[in-house]
């Protein structure tokens, strides 16, 4: 390429050359990271030989299935400016975990509950540290191509190997499980806005809720008429046509069937990575969603009363003993222990990574505060009670609202774009840790397809409570990636270079046991 050299600025050609060179080795190492992932036949994670990133245009993918396209914020050499890093980290971390917060808050009490979405951003930040200096601490071996997993095996064997494969794959079955109950939840309530809007039909639940155009529902309340079809229907005339359409048209009995039509077949793509190219729905949905929180609340006033451990008909106590489940909902909200080291291996400045990495928490846990507080504080009570707050706050608004229907639009697009990239790196993990092949055959890939798929219309006809399967599922993989393997990891290292400190040995063991407790309190509670 051509130098400019400038008569006051004397730019050495040997330097430059030699910084062209550490580049393109760094480029040929991630290349062969994302190759790992995927088959020699399938090149979603591969860049093509003849596709070569210009300088101002550069794709950087997350191993939960994200694609990132960096248009303008690079130094020219692959590499991304500290606030595209802080953005793609906060980009990864955001997700369905955000509908939850609320009701985590309500469980925990409001006091209690913003005290431990800071202390936990803090727990998960620090474990996070540990994931990222992990392999650094690896002597006389290149560890730059190594993601976590790689490091389990390095100091557990096929122990560290098969459990971290375990652990993921319950993040990520766990995730797309969530999603096929949110999607069953959206395509319900859309469809339900879309028929009565076309048929000029007038329709309220059978459930408490305010009055007023700003409208509030206590679905769970209905405890006779769970929160699905009872409605009542005010026109005049043979009402027949829309019993039909609540009969066939059921949020736990037939929607979460229909959903099977159009996401299997997506599944059992050989390489779905065109869908990556829908990855700024998810910015969209979450600044939508922080849009439409700060409008219902601006509306709704705020509603607080300070009970510290009493309760009553409207209010809950500022600390309740089901603070647990906020953890759980908050150990998978803030996780991202797994890929981690891709995200931060693109900054351009490796010694800000750390600061790079805290920046990105702590708007991770502001956007985490700011939905939950804001949804509690203003939940209008009276008349109704703090405990309405759903485990998906969307619910807490009817079909008809109009907001809430553009959110549930946005979410549900979202949704069906990632779940089946979601399922690509389900399949990568399981099919080529047993057959050395992402897609051994169709009959393969079919049967796990089903099998995720299953789990899903399950959960969503059985158990559709998001926030259950969050907390349990979070609780899992975050004791092996965020409490247990960074700081065993950490312990070995330091032990091996003979810098073990009884401080350090007490203050990681520690930190297993919180998270050890954090899982078990999720089924006791």
């Amino acid at each position: 390429r051509p130098f400019h050299v400038e008569p006051t600025n004397i730019v050495s050609v040997n330097d430059d050359m030699q910084r062209v060179t550490d580049e393109a080795s760094a480029m040929n190492k991630r290349i062969h990271y994302y190759s790992r992932l995927t088959s020699p036949a399938d090149r979603a994670l591969i860049a093509p030989d003849h596709v070569l990133p210009a300088p101002d245009e550069i794709y950087v993918y997350s191993p939960l299935g994200t694609a990132f396209k960096v248009d303008s914020c690079t130094d020219g050499y692959g590499k991304n400016s500290s606030i595209v890093t802080i953005f793609m980290i906060w980009n990864t971390m955001m997700g369905t975990s955000i509908l939850s917060i609320p009701w985590g808050i309500k469980q925990a009490g409001f006091t209690s509950g913003i005290i431990l979405i800071l202390l936990m951003g803090i727990l998960t930040l620090y474990c996070c540290y540990r994931v990222v200096k992990s392999r650094k601490m690896i002597p006389l071996i290149d560890t730059s191509n190594w993601e976590f997993p790689d490091v389990c095996k390095y100091y557990f064997g096929s122990f560290g190997q098969w459990s971290s494969l375990l652990f993921s794959m319950v993040s990520l079955v766990g995730a797309m499980v969530v999603y096929w109950v949110l999607m069953s939840n959206f395509l319900f309530n859309t469809g339900k806005f879309i028929y009565n809007f076309v048929h000029d039909i007038n329709v309220t639940d059978i459930v408490p809720g305010t009055n007023g155009s700003n409208k509030v529902i206590c679905p769970g309340a209905a405890s006779s008429h769970p929160p699905q079809n009872r409605s009542v229907l005010f026109s005049s005339g043979n009402n027949t046509g829309f019993e039909l359409f609540e009969e066939w048209w059921n949020k736990s009995q037939t929607v979460p069937f229909y959903l099977i039509a159009v996401l299997l077949p997506l599944l059992n793509l050989k390489s779905p990575s065109f869908f990556a190219k829908f990855n700024v729905l998810g910015t969209v949905s979450v600044v939508y969603l922080v849009f439409l929180v700060t409008v219902k609340a601006a509306h709704l006033g705020i509603h607080l009363e300070y009970n510290w451990f009493t309760e009553n008909d409207f209010f809950v106590p500022e600390f309740r003993i089901l603070f647990p489940q906020l953890t759980g909902v908050l150990t998978l909200a803030f996780f991202i222990h797994n890929c981690v080291i891709t995200l931060l291996q693109n900054n351009r400045n490796q010694e800000k990574n750390v600061r790079d990495l805290s920046i990105a928490y702590f708007l991770v846990g502001l956007t985490y505060l700011y939905v939950g507080v804001i949804i509690f504080a203003s939940f209008p009570s009276p008349p109704l009670s703090k405990e309405c707050i759903e485990q998906n706050f969307l619910d807490n608004f009817p079909s008809d609202d109009i907001m809430s229907f553009v959110a549930r639009i946005f979410l549900l697009f979202q949704m069906m774009t990632v779940y089946p990239l979601l399922g690509y790196l389900a399949r990568v993990q399981l099919l080529r840790q047993f057959f050395g092949n992402a897609y051994p055959s169709v009959f393969h890939v079919l049967i796990l397809n089903i099998a995720i798929v299953g789990a899903g219309v399950a959960m969503a006809r059985f158990y559709p409570n998001i926030g259950g399967i969050i907390r349990y599922s979070g609780a899992t993989c975050g004791l092996a990636f965020v409490f247990v393997y960074p700081s065993l990891i950490y312990v070995i290292s330091l032990h091996r270079a003979g810098q073990l400190t009884w401080p350090a040995l007490i203050i990681h063991i520690f930190i297993i046991l919180l998270g050890l407790a954090n899982l078990i309190a999720q089924f006791l509670l």
